[in-house]
């Protein structure tokens, strides 16, 4: 076949508009590298795959589920989920653990972590460099008394619980 006319190739199509989708996808196809059923001949890839369509080299329902599934927008998945996957969910009751706003809305755990701030942990060494930079003289205290905890870690809170007893001993001392 010398010429490639829509005539060669309507016959293997339901539409001239069908010709038109899968021309277009096989053109598509042998532009992404896939290897021609027919020989080049020095011809664009628009008139070989038109020659494969009349050639009757390529089926042309796979083309047209293949121009078809690429141009859905919303593409349906399939879903195959096992036993397995259906326990394992995510489950609401467990993640917000019931603390909902005035509103009704679920409060969130970030909007949880944000209302209740952790508190910060600093160890006896940090402690102890604190206190020495602040004030020399709080060495003759003892750590039990301090409030130092056993765990090598003192929150900032009992620092400035700690601090505050000292502002209010020495104003006390000095009256």
């Amino acid at each position: 076949m010398a010429r490639v006319t829509v005539e060669d190739c309507i016959d293997k199509v339901d539409s001239p508009y069908e010709l038109v989708l899968v021309a277009k996808e096989r053109a598509t196809q042998l532009n992404s590298g896939i290897e021609p059923s027919v020989e080049k001949d020095n011809d664009k890839n628009t008139v070989i795959a038109l020659r494969e369509i009349a050639n009757e080299n390529v089926k042309t329902s796979e083309l047209t589920d293949s121009a078809v599934y690429k141009l859905r927008k919303h593409i349906e998945q399939v879903d195959d989920l096992s036993e397995e996957d259906e326990d394992i969910g995510d489950d609401f009751e467990n993640l917000y653990k019931g603390e909902i706003s005035k509103s009704g809305a679920p409060i969130l755990p970030s909007k949880r972590a944000r209302k209740n701030p952790e508190k910060i942990q600093v160890s006896k060494e940090d402690l102890a460099e604190l206190q020495n930079a602040d004030a020399p003289q709080s060495n003759d205290v003892p750590n039990e008394e301090v409030g130092v905890e056993e765990s090598n870690e003192v929150s900032l809170d009992e620092i400035a619980e700690n601090d505050q007893q000292d502002a209010d001993n020495s104003e006390n001392s000095e009256q």
